[in-house]
This record gives structure tokens, C-alpha cells and sequence, in this order.
């Protein structure tokens, strides 16, 4: 197994987290002890809209009950406002929104998500020139079919291109704050990781992050490795939601469960045989 420097665990506090969660940071624990790597705790909290000091407090309490460690980040809500928000690092931002707008390679489009048919965007404001300081437009970014290698944890290098779903994908939402691929790529590259493990469903996001570094010129980006595990989904195939309901951490700590009657379920749900009992146990799944 290969040895690696820093890691992360990177939640959103829009909403109550659940086992799918549970079962990211357990993975992400799991492969820091195998490989000698650092667990950083990072808060995506750009959705300022979404926040809620209800949820970045959840984060604390659920890796707490998880026995989930962390050796860099906050350690509680207050030091998390004071010295780890995103926002602390809305200068890097910008500065890169910036550079992309002085090197031509972004669009602003007027499009809202209603008017987009699907996942795809169309390209209806690519040729459009409309000014990128017009108010409430999203930038975009330029996209082609540039080749892109992506370093994977069991596969080695892959050769991909971008996604369909990713073309000419936002950088600049109509609010004016970056996207999530602009601020988890400068996060990681400013944090030091190496390592990143995160749900199948963001493979199209690391192939977009690929491509932003490539434009941005942040070659060190190209040497972090990835690993993508499969989802725990809801009965009928449904992604679980963040939510108060019977999947969330917090209900299931409520009702008595134990960390390891959660990490059984998880088990239980990916259909493996034997019982994972802690976050240690989750390297068998790698």
C-alpha cells in the first residue's frame, strides 16, 4: 500500500449527517491509518444560505460518537468560526476567479436551473458575451475534450476527459461565491492533502477538478490519488438524503444505537459478510 501525507474528511453543514457519511469517514480513517496519512477536518460551509451552527455542531458530535479521529481543523463550532471556515480563505478564491477571468477562460450565463433541460448544459449563454459583471449570472468556464490523468488508488493512472454532465461546468454561482470544485481544489492543494476519498457519485467533480487545475496551472494537483467507494442507497436505489430521519446519525444516537451497531448496519447494507465493528475494520473494504 502506498504511504501518504494528509488526508480529509470534508462534510457540508446543510443538514443532519447520516450513515453514508458514517461510511465515507470511516473509509477515509480507515486508509489514514493504513498509509500513514494525516485525517484533516475540513467544513464546507460556502452555502452560506444552507449553513446552520445546528449542523456544523452535528459534524463535532457525530465524529465524536463514531470514534472518527482528526489530527488538524476545528475542534468545536467556536475555533471552526474563528480559524477554519471557508471564508477565512475567500481571498485564494477570488484570486483564482480572477485569473480565469484574465485568461478568457470563462462565460457568464443568465441560464437557472429550470431552464437547463436535464443535466447537460445546452450552451445557451456560450456565445452570448454577456458582461461577467452583469448581476445575477453564474461564470462558467470554458470546457473542450482535453485528456485528463487521474492518479486512483486501485487502478493507478486513468486516462478520462470530461463528463457530459460537466461541460462548460459553473465556477462562480450568481451570489458571487466560487463553486465547489474551485474552493475543494484550492482547499486541498492549500491544506497539503494527497489523498482523497469520497463517494462514486463526485467522480465527475474530481474530472472536473482535474480539468480546473489544468486551466489554473496548479500541477500539484494532478499528483493527489483518488479513491471513490460505492454509495449506501435507500430501499428502490434512492441516494440517502441528509435529513432528521431514521438514517441520520444523530436519530440513531438518540435511540440508544452504539457506534458499532452503525457501522454493523453499514456493513450490513453493502452486503459484506463479516460485521464492521469500527472505523479500523472499514480498511478490508478498500
Amino acid at each position: 500500500m502506498l504511504q501518504f501525507n494528509k488526508t480529509r474528511i470534508a462534510p457540508t453543514p446543510s443538514g443532519f449527517l447520516h450513515i453514508g457519511n458514517a461510511l465515507s469517514f470511516a473509509l477515509t480513517a480507515a486508509l489514514a491509518r493504513k498509509t500513514g496519512a494525516k485525517i484533516l477536518l475540513r467544513i464546507d460551509d460556502l452555502d452560506q444560505e444552507r449553513v446552520n451552527i445546528m449542523y456544523v455542531q452535528d459534524i463535532f458530535d457525530t465524529l465524536t460518537f463514531l470514534n472518527i479521529p482528526w489530527d488538524e481543523g476545528p475542534r468545536d463550532v467556536a475555533d471552526y468560526k474563528k480559524n477554519w471556515s471557508q471564508l477565512h480563505r475567500a481571498d485564494s478564491y477570488k484570486s483564482a476567479l480572477q485569473q480565469l477571468q484574465e485568461q478568457g477562460d470563462v462565460f457568464a450565463c443568465q441560464c437557472s436551473r429550470k431552464q437547463i433541460d436535464g443535466r447537460i448544459y445546452p450552451g445557451t449563454c456560450r456565445h452570448l458575451a454577456i458582461p461577467l459583471d452583469m448581476p445575477n449570472t453564474n461564470w462558467r468556464l470554458y470546457t473542450d475534450e482535453k485528456e485528463l490523468n487521474i492518479h486512483m488508488l486501485n487502478d493507478g493512472i486513468i486516462k478520462t476527459k470530461l463528463p457530459a454532465e460537466m461541460k462548460d461546468f459553473i465556477v462562480r454561482k450568481k451570489d458571487g461565491f466560487p463553486s465547489y470544485q474551485v474552493a475543494s481544489l484550492l482547499d486541498d492543494l492549500y491544506f497539503g492533502v494527497d489523498l482523497v476519498v469520497r463517494g462514486e457519485d463526485l467522480y465527475p467533480s474530481t474530472i472536473a477538478q482535474h480539468y480546473l487545475a489544468s486551466v489554473l496551472k496548479k500541477d500539484a494537483f494532478q499528483h493527489i490519488t483518488f479513491h471513490h467507494h460505492p454509495l449506501l442507497v435507500e430501499p428502490g436505489g434512492k441516494k440517502l438524503s441528509k435529513s432528521a430521519g431514521a438514517t441520520s446519525i444523530k436519530y440513531l444516537r438518540e435511540q440508544g444505537k452504539t457506534a458499532e451497531d452503525v457501522y454493523v448496519e453499514i456493513g450490513r447494507m453493502l452486503g459484506y459478510s463479516e460485521d464492521l465493528r469500527s472505523f479500523q475494520d472499514f480498511v478490508n473494504l478498500i
